[in-house]
């Protein structure tokens, strides 16, 4: 998970403040990130009681990115305060072994209070996995999206180049996207082959809602060539999600890493999920220190 391995020791002490995790998890049996009033499994209700179980007290998490339903987790970040001490293996022990195997915390730390696991991230980045054969998969149902017909990734590499930079992306925003503003700035957007695999990499300084997924179905149309690689900066440029393609399926998506500046001493991912990292050298699995970041000016109290 990290790019420099971290022992699991017993002589630090964590906590009586603000503490940070790093975690991984199979998004197929949750219903996203968010607790759900209805109920249903979620990631953060799941996490939380395990958290709560290990600290003795109630706990509240703040997670880096919330995922939606079926999203997968290879590298996510979260935050809680805490009055309870423990050490670093206490911790990720203690909280795996009150997690179902769907889920399981890496690393622990304290974190200066002005910390904020959604606020103080400078970028994300996802990669959404592609089973580009004949006939469905079955041992990787859940962890990869699926598509019976032959993908050009040049053609999408071409279509994706359109939409790197700062951009309006209304056209790929879902009808529920609560941001206040549609502008993002794409560092960077990739597309891979490997063998029957189509890997899209993805980094900005945030994301829209379905804005990944749809950026997928729309590049998968191009790849399927249903539309020339222009047609993305044609699409892109009317700002109407009708114009785009249909949503991609959710189950080849994983947030796969979140940036921090330094001072917050959060660990640096190797970017997952862990059957795709060998794909790549060591530069592509790396975090990319983005070029540009928007920073929200602080109102006065």
């Amino acid at each position: 998970m990290f790019q420099t391995p971290i022992p699991l020791t017993t002589d630090n002490a964590i906590g009586d403040g603000r503490v940070a995790l790093a975690l991984e998890y199979d998004g197929a049996a949750y219903h996203g990130w968010q607790r759900q009033k209805s109920g249903v499994p979620s990631v953060e209700e799941t996490l939380t009681r395990a958290v709560s179980k290990v600290a003795d007290e109630p706990v509240d998490l703040v997670c880096a990115g919330r995922t939606d339903a079926g999203v997968h987790g290879s590298y996510q970040v979260v935050h809680f305060d805490t009055r309870a001490v423990r050490n670093l293996r206490s911790w990720v022990m203690g909280i795996n072994t009150a997690l179902p195997r769907s889920i399981a915390v890496h690393w622990a730390g304290n974190a200066p209070e002005p910390f904020h696991a959604r606020f103080s991230a400078v970028y994300r980045r996802y990669r959404y996995v592609i089973f580009n054969g004949p006939v469905r998969p079955a041992l990787l149902a859940p962890q990869v999206s699926w598509t019976f017909r032959p993908l050009n990734e040049e053609a999408m590499q071409e279509a994706a180049h359109l939409l790197q930079g700062e951009h309006d992306f209304s056209a790929f925003r879902a009808a529920g996207c609560q941001s206040r503003s549609p502008w993002r700035f794409v560092e960077f957007i990739r597309v891979h082959r490997r063998g029957d695999f189509v890997v899209i990499d993805v980094q900005a300084n945030a994301f829209l809602h379905h804005m990944v997924r749809n950026f997928a179905g729309s590049l998968m149309a191009v790849g399927q060539g249903k539309y020339p690689p222009a047609w993305v900066g044609e699409v892109l440029a009317t700002g109407d999600r009708r114009k785009a393609a249909v949503t991609a399926p959710a189950e080849g998506l994983y947030l796969v890493d979140v940036g921090y500046p330094e001072a917050f001493a959060i660990p640096r991912a190797q970017c997952g999920p862990a059957f795709v990292r060998p794909w790549f050298d060591d530069g592509l699995n790396a975090p990319v220190a983005p070029s540009w970041i928007h920073r929200k000016p602080r109102t006065r109290s």
